[in-house]
């Protein structure tokens, strides 16, 4: 369905997706992929991509894998041309090859290169922060309930042990997404936590292990990258193994004592207030604009700028208090998918898309319901936004009122959310207000589509059993999407 093995030119997954690369965007058959059972939604983007939703995609990338390698090492050679059937010019522009060039052009801007990059270093981090952060739950209940005391030291360092070197993953990471070698950029984050820089003052500030945290791992990875490429354009070959290593780590290593530790910490220290600043001076106000534009940010692209913020909160305080409130973008999401399914009763294929993508947005996947119900029809789009922005608004209502929590990890949202909640009133309210946000996300999605999200044209071409898949909707400029 993607084109056969050898139109198959990579293959990586993240936390919900199946992302392929390929030669030939037009050997795709979207129509038999998007019927296939588990498959939830499909993106176009540097990578084509098959949303399956979370450990579903973790199964079938490595099966996927083995089955591409051994289609290739069975298949016979192919001739060197002869093409089934000649392919014109016309036909081919039909077939995808201007929205290729289209789409790639518009997802090649160095802001969105950037963010992709960074989003690169932190997604493989996300399963470790999740298994880290429900048993640094769990721990927690189990110490406010008094029960089991001896084991709760153990999972108090199995919880922690991770995010007290997570500096080194992500020296690591960062180093091996910008072509260094991984296991120098480990090697100079790895300085930031280190015990020892507790013994160095910097320029008369005195260093504490982790000053920087992440912040600092990524600015002293890419330094050491920078480094190491230099250093390879000049050292002689016989030389390299030693010379290069050594002047890298050395280098970069100074350069992050003696500056980029303070530096980030000092930026690290302000995202942390401002956080705390912005939800205790305007927590309702805050919470409306965060929670009402966060998926045209997932649309974006731009969301993953926030994925080192999340990070360095979670360093910080143990929980980042921006996600909670983000999280109640997909319950708009998922109240304005309801008033689709019940605005349009006749639609017999719209509404098995949304029965289909409903647990799954329930869980927090949002991109089956964006990209297959609200997006390509527009206006449920805008009122999915309502939603986020109202059930944002309560979250952060409550944070201005005194009960501040958030998530003890980044990846998981909507129902998924409840385990890694944590916070400074209690298990049980802060488990309530999250509830309450996520009801009125619901309720406010739902009704600001059913009143505001069809117009009357819409409602004639929609509510039919020949009802448009909303898959190959009208673009946003024709007058069913006004």
């Amino acid at each position: 369905m993607v084109g056969g093995p050898d139109n198959v030119t990579s293959i990586a997954h993240c936390m919900t997706r199946l992302r392929i690369g390929l030669r030939d965007r037009s050997l795709v058959d979207d129509a038999a992929l998007r019927e296939l059972p588990g498959v939830l939604g499909l993106v176009e983007d540097d990578t084509y991509q098959i949303v399956l939703g979370p450990g579903a995609v973790a199964r079938v990338t490595p099966a996927f894998e083995a089955l591409v390698a051994a289609a290739r090492q069975d298949s016979p050679a192919a001739p060197a041309a002869a093409p089934a059937a000649p392919v014109t010019a016309d036909g081919l522009a039909a077939r995808g090859a201007a929205l290729r060039a289209d789409r790639k052009a518009r997802n090649a801007t160095p802001v969105k290169l950037a963010l992709r990059r960074i989003a690169n270093i932190f997604v493989p981090l996300i399963p470790a922060l999740i298994g880290c952060g429900i048993i640094a739950g769990l721990n927690g209940l189990l110490a406010n309930a008094g029960l089991l005391p001896t084991l709760v030291p153990a999972l108090a360092a199995i919880a922690s042990g991770f995010l007290s070197l997570i500096a080194v993953f992500v020296g690591y990471n960062t180093a091996k997404e910008f072509g260094g070698t991984p296991v120098l950029g480990g090697a100079v984050a790895a300085i930031i936590v280190f015990p020892g820089v507790a013994k160095i003052d910097a320029f008369g500030q005195h260093l504490t292990p982790g000053q920087g945290g992440v912040l600092g791992a990524l600015a002293a990875a890419l330094l050491a990258v920078c480094v190491e490429k230099w250093c390879r354009t000049w050292v002689p070959e016989a030389l390299d193994n030693l010379v290069t290593p050594t002047v890298t780590v050395l280098t970069a290593g100074l350069a992050t004592l003696f500056g980029l530790m303070f530096l980030a910490g000092e930026i690290a220290a302000a995202i942390g207030a401002f956080a705390g600043w912005l939800l205790h001076a305007g927590g309702a106000f805050a919470g409306l604009v965060l929670g009402g534009l966060f998926l045209p940010l997932v649309m974006l692209g731009l969301h993953q700028a926030l994925i080192p913020i999340h990070t360095t909160l979670i360093e910080q305080s143990g929980y980042t208090v921006l996600l909670p409130i983000l999280a109640m973008a997909g319950a708009g999401q998922v109240g304005a998918a309801l008033a689709v399914y019940c605005r349009l009763p006749r639609n017999r294929s719209l509404r098995t898309v949304i029965k289909s993508a409903l647990p799954a947005g329930f869980l927090g996947v949002g991109e089956p319901l964006i990209y297959g119900v609200s997006l390509p029809l527009g206006r449920p789009f805008v009122t999915a936004c309502a939603g986020g922005a109202a059930g944002g608004a309560f979250v952060g209502l409550f944070n201005q009122l005194g009960s501040v929590f958030g998530s003890t990890a980044i990846g998981p949202s909507g129902w998924a959310l409840f385990p890694l909640l944590d916070g400074h009133s209690g298990m049980g309210t802060t488990a309530a207000i999250y509830a309450g946000g996520l009801a009125v996300g619901y309720l406010v999605g739902f009704a600001a589509t059913w009143f505001f999200g069809f117009t009357d044209r819409m409602l004639a071409d929609l509510n039919t059993d020949g009802g448009k898949d909303p898959a190959t909707a009208p673009p946003a400029n024709t007058p069913a999407m006004a």
